[in-house]
């Protein structure tokens, strides 16, 4: 009876301080015991892991900006060149250039992201752990103990300061704050993926300052790089104590920020309930934003705290999603490769949700960067390429200056036509003109002229690339190089070429629409077997189980091959993923079968895409949703079973689920396109269609029971109308009519809308 009096008081009590529970909540009976299955909280810039070590309550400290920026050590030699590598696979010396521009991101610690620091709280005197909450919707985390003693704790959503409250508590408090190991023994080094000591870096310790009720900690890092962390609390009574921290960064020559320690002093003025309502109402506009909800609970918990997640790494001023973004490992090493930007796949994957789940503000963090790196990526550009126009290294540091790495991917020529993909998406999504104008086309203009000067003439009239290659086939040897284009880089200048032509016409710039087209009309056609299946390459069929799906870039996410296209196109699609499917998923990684649900989304089977989605959850996830990258179940989706966190397939994952739910892209609005037929009750809220169209959706029984359009700019699109016993129940702002093609077209303006019901 006394357990279960005590288990009403602390569900009470959570349900009046942080808001109803939900199903979607992470809730243990223990505190994690390491990083990585950890409670995570963030805001963008600061992070924070809530999890047990030593016995002791740890808050492992981030923020996103703590970076050794120093170049990478032998990178930029005289024969940083694309021609000189040109020349060396010719000559078939591929060693000389996995030794120059490859083996020093394996074997230097850094330019890398650093960790923060820590909070440890003497917890051994409070008992066992009886219950540790996430609540999802408040993004707050509690954690009660035995004894009585409660914790709250938030990352704030609009402040860089992050709260704690200890309720009940009983005895001394006295928190410590742990410093990263700067200085030690080196025992891991060279170890890209499982990270390297942090003291390779060659860091003097930083030095912690004890106050009476406030502790700071000062570190400088490479080149007069210092960051601050800061903790300070205040007593309410005897058994109550409020306290905040804050991390800062400085880059020497230049202007001054305002230091963790200032941060703090002005916080703990307030309230932590006075920042918790500030907090609360940041993440209710966000979860207002959009939701789902689906019959299988597993899919529909981890859309939600993928969502949680997307929402705790991005803002519109904050760098953009990294590897591991605000939770770099807490292990006294470096994080898995480096916690570096990869924009050979992970960057991309982890924006891919925000367009249709209506979180472009959060997006545009990520344009932002790459707009700020610009003028870098032009010196590289002309240094490596030797030409003008746009190209982004495939590995980058926070200011986008190259790493180095397998160069075929890190030094890529059709990197910067990827991310073009999101400024075009940022458009399509948004129908901000003034965004087309100044940062859209600008960006596909800059990467379309640096490809067609990077390209040359074949003796039958096809520009190309003189060499190519396609992540991350044949690795990093001589043959991950490849003399036709690969279906990857194809298909990404395709794509570029093409949104060129579309924008510039919409920008009325006939000219420059006739040249793009003209351009785009000497690519190739993407390589098919005589099955009509997606190859690497002219010289290579999709012939082994591999990670990372470039192949099929066509199809997903660049979107040049669409079912909608008729026979050809459905052929091509279904017949390349039944080929994935038959060589198999011994070397997929969780990102892969994240993939695979939005590819099978495309193909409208809606039975295979939540069965890769449930395989994911299931299998390369931790307890605390991160993705793992390898099977952590042993039970054959992967022979990958090692597991470091990086949350790009997170974010693929929930991009997935918003396929199945609603389709736009093909010049149409589709409603429900790829749900499993035993789906009988789904509903979505505030979904985002191209055309800055806002679509809600409800099924009952196995039948559509209402469906509410909203534009947001005004303009027209059209509906596949799905059941053709709904009628319209309110309209306004809003005309429609049949067209030949059974489609219905709607034409708003702005803020018109129409529903229809049953």
């Amino acid at each position: 009876m006394k357990k279960i009096l005590c288990f009403l008081s602390i569900l009470c009590f959570s349900i009046f301080v942080s808001g109803q529970p939900s199903v979607h909540d992470l809730h243990f009976n223990s505190l994690a015991p390491q990083w990585d299955e950890a409670i995570p909280l963030g805001n963008g810039m600061l992070g924070a892991l809530v999890w047990q070590k030593d016995q002791q309550l740890r808050f492992s400290l981030d923020r996103a900006d703590l970076w050794d920026e120093r170049p990478m050590k032998g990178l930029h030699r005289k024969e940083f060149s694309y021609a000189w590598v040109q020349e060396q696979v010719r000559n078939n010396n591929y060693g000389v250039v996995q030794q120059y521009f490859d083996s020093p991101y394996d074997h230097e610690p850094a330019p890398s992201k650093i960790p923060g620091g820590a909070i440890n709280f003497n917890s051994g005197a409070w008992g066992k752990v009886l219950s540790v909450h996430l609540f999802v919707q408040s993004a707050v985390c509690e954690v009660a103990w035995e004894n009585g003693t409660r914790l709250r704790t938030f990352v704030q959503a609009d402040s860089p300061v992050g709260w704690f409250r200890f309720d009940h508590l009983s005895g001394q408090f006295k928190p410590q704050l742990i410093a990263p190991k700067y200085q030690g023994e080196v025992k891991n080094s060279g170890d890209p993926v499982g990270g390297d000591d942090l003291s390779r870096l060659g860091y003097k310790q930083g030095q912690i300052q004890q106050h009476k009720n406030s502790i700071t900690y000062l570190q400088e890092g490479w080149n007069g790089f210092t960051y601050e962390i800061a903790l300070r609390w205040k007593n309410l009574n005897d058994s109550t104590i409020e306290g905040v921290w804050s991390i800062s960064s400085q880059q020497a020559k230049q202007p001054k920020q305002t230091t963790a320690d200032a941060l703090t002093l002005n916080a703990v003025k307030t309230s932590f309930n006075a920042a918790l309502q500030l907090h609360r109402k940041w993440w209710t506009d966000f979860w207002n934003k959009s939701n789902i909800h689906v019959p299988d609970p597993i899919i529909e918990k981890q859309w939600w705290l993928e969502l949680y997640k997307f929402g705790s790494t991005a803002r519109k001023d904050a760098p953009p999603i990294s590897l591991q973004a605000v939770w770099t490992a807490d292990n006294g090493r470096l994080p898995p490769w480096k916690g570096d930007f990869h924009h050979d796949l992970n960057t991309q994957l982890s924006y891919w949700p925000a367009y249709s789940g209506n979180h472009l503000l959060e997006a545009t963090g990520y344009l932002k960067h790459l707009e700020k790196n610009k003028p870098n990526y032009k010196r590289y550009t002309q240094d490596y390429f030797g030409v003008t126009g746009l190209a982004v290294p495939g590995v980058t540091t926070l200011n986008g200056t190259e790493m180095g790495g397998w160069i075929q991917y890190s030094l890529s020529p059709t990197v910067s036509s990827w991310l073009a993909q999101h400024f075009y998406w940022q458009w399509k999504y948004s129908m901000d003109r003034g965004f087309l104008q100044k940062s859209a086309y600008p960006w596909i203009k800059d990467v379309a002229t640096f490809l067609e000067r990077i390209t040359i003439i074949d003796p039958n009239g096809k520009r190309k690339l003189p060499i190519s290659s396609s992540p991350e086939i044949n690795d990093n040897s001589i043959k991950a190089w490849f003399s036709q284009n690969t279906n990857y880089d194809l298909a990404l200048m395709k794509f570029t070429f093409k949104a060129a032509e579309e924008m510039a016409l919409v920008l009325n710039l006939p000219g420059e629409a006739a040249h793009w087209k003209k351009i785009n009309g000497q690519i190739n056609e993407l390589s098919l077997t005589a099955n009509n299946e997606l190859m690497f390459a002219p010289s290579m069929a999709y012939n082994q189980s591999h990670r990372h799906f470039s192949h099929m870039m066509a199809v997903f996410p660049l979107g040049l091959i669409r079912w909608e296209d008729g026979e050809q196109a459905r052929s091509i699609i279904k017949n390349s993923i039944e080929q994935l499917d038959s060589v198999g998923s011994d070397n997929w990684m969780g990102y892969s079968y994240a993939w695979l649900a939005n590819l099978k989304a495309r193909a409208k089977d809606g039975s295979g895409a939540a069965k890769a989605l449930s395989i994911f959850a299931k299998a390369f996830c931790s307890a605390n949703s991160f993705h793992l990258n390898g099977d952590q179940t042993q039970l054959g989706y992967s022979t990958a079973h090692y597991r470091p966190f990086t949350l790009e397939g997170n974010f693929a994952f929930a991009s997935g689920l918003q396929e199945m739910l609603l389709q736009s892209y093909a010049g149409y609005i589709s409603i429900f396109p790829a749900i499993p037929p035993e789906w009988k009750t789904v509903s979505f809220d505030h979904l985002r269609a191209e055309g800055a169209f806002l679509v809600s959706a409800e099924m009952k029984g196995g039948e559509i029971s209402r469906i509410k359009i909203y534009s947001e700019k005004g303009g027209q699109t059209k509906l596949k109308f799905p059941d053709s016993t709904l009628q319209v129940s309110e309209m306004k702002g809003m005309q429609k009519k049949y067209s030949l093609d059974g489609m219905i077209e709607l034409k708003a303006s702005p803020g018109g809308y129409i529903i229809w019901t049953k």
